[in-house]
């Protein structure tokens, strides 16, 4: 009796310990369960999260190449087909005063002249004391001024903008100038150009081997002289038209229409000025030829000096102060006495080819290739120094025109690339 129940309590017993292991196995089912569906639903949240993001980050970029202008387009240029930038203009955002950083830009380069803007601002003068040099403080405050920039796309015709350009559709800006007439008809490099005093013609010339006379009522071209060789410089003195050429200089008289041919120079006649009653020529192999009326009746000039000292050849010349300066491709700048015609000093800061000299009331202003621009100014010893340096970027300058007008001086700078 007592065997049966123990065998009876064994199997309650086993019973027990088997519905305890079916239910935790039970459990952890439900629990790999529970898991395992959390792990999906974990996962497939990151997946539309990467995927929103992913979406989103795309949108933004669609959007933004969808609203921009193709910049090959409006340079004429595009040949994708399809391209995945626009082919019309969008709204420029508004600038916030002038030509400044504030352009629309597409691209690396700006739409903008050829050149990188200088920085104007972060320029300063060499000089600021107030004494006898005072006056060259406002010399540099010229140079520091910013100007507008030339759109680089309207000088070659292809501007899209039209008068929505933030950049200059002319060759100058301001109220006291507008253009009258573009005057085209020649096929080469020009020169020199001179309006005689008195006259209403205007003389030019050109490595076309031409010059040519407009009239500057009608802006029309009045006569064409072909003088068989390159036209190196042109200038005008009195009644007289000087045209450099190569191994002569030609003398016209407009007032009694006689023409006479200088000799002496060995290369072309690159540069040319008048000071004291004496024509100055600067020659391709350095040396400057000088001229002064002569009584003589086959020619009304005579050669009195030829100056020596430059090594190559002489590209500009400028007379001031009873002084000859000149600018030659051997970096130097030299001051001739006229009443001498010795040479008096030399000038050795440019560290390039010396492309124009002005004389401006008690100063020199020298450019170079080197893209500097400097004011020169007289010291108590006499001799001349700089006073201030103008630095453009990317760019040679060439200063190519003094004209005294009623309320002062205007100088005109060239650039080139």
């Amino acid at each position: 009796m007592c065997k049966l129940q123990e065998k009876e309590k064994n199997m309650t017993l086993n019973h027990v310990i088997i519905f305890q292991t079916l239910q935790a196995t039970l459990r952890s089912l439900i629990l790999l369960s529970v898991l395992s569906l959390n792990n999906r639903s974990y996962k497939s949240s990151f997946v539309s999260t990467t995927q929103n993001i992913m979406d989103t980050k795309f949108a933004r970029r669609t959007e933004r190449i969808g609203r921009t202008t193709c910049s090959y387009w409006r340079a004429g240029r595009c040949n994708r087909n399809p391209c995945r930038f626009l082919h019309i203009e969008t709204p420029s955002p508004p600038a916030a005063c002038g030509y400044g950083n504030t352009a629309y830009s597409y691209g690396k380069k700006p739409h903008s002249s050829s050149e990188n803007t200088p920085k104007y601002g972060s320029k300063k003068a060499l000089l600021r004391d107030n004494g006898d040099r005072g006056d060259a403080t406002r010399v540099a405050k010229a140079f520091k001024k910013s100007s507008p920039r030339i759109c680089k796309y309207w000088i070659n015709n292809n501007c899209v903008h039209g008068e929505q350009c933030l950049y200059l559709h002319s060759w100058f800006c301001g109220d006291g100038f507008s253009t009258v007439t573009k005057l085209q008809e020649h096929k080469k490099v020009i020169t020199g150009i001179a309006l005689p005093v008195g006259s209403d013609k205007l003389y030019s010339g050109s490595t076309d081997g031409t010059v040519r006379i407009w009239d500057c009522h009608t802006g029309q071209c009045a006569k064409v002289i072909n003088l068989g060789a390159e036209v190196t410089s042109l200038i005008s003195e009195g009644s007289w038209i000087f045209v450099g050429l190569q191994n002569a200089v030609k003398a016209w008289n407009i007032q009694t229409m006689s023409e006479f041919t200088l000799d002496g120079p060995k290369g072309r006649v690159r540069a040319m000025t008048v000071g004291n009653n004496t024509l100055f020529a600067g020659a391709e192999d350095g040396v400057i030829f000088a001229w002064r009326g002569s009584s003589k009746a086959d020619s009304p000039f005579e050669l009195v000096a030829s100056l020596t000292g430059h090594t190559k050849a002489v590209v500009c010349l400028a007379v001031g102060c009873k002084m000859l300066y000149s600018g030659s491709m051997d970096q130097s700048i030299k001051v001739w006495d006229m009443d001498t015609l010795q040479c008096t000093m030399t000038l050795n800061d440019h560290t390039d080819v010396v492309t124009s000299l002005i004389c401006w009331d008690q100063y020199l202003l020298s450019s170079s290739s080197d893209r500097t621009i400097k004011v020169w100014a007289c010291i108590e010893a006499g001799s001349l120094e700089v006073i201030y340096t103008h630095t453009e970027e990317n760019v040679s300058v060439d200063l190519i025109l003094c004209v005294e007008i009623s309320f002062g001086f205007i100088f005109m700078c060239k650039k080139s690339s």
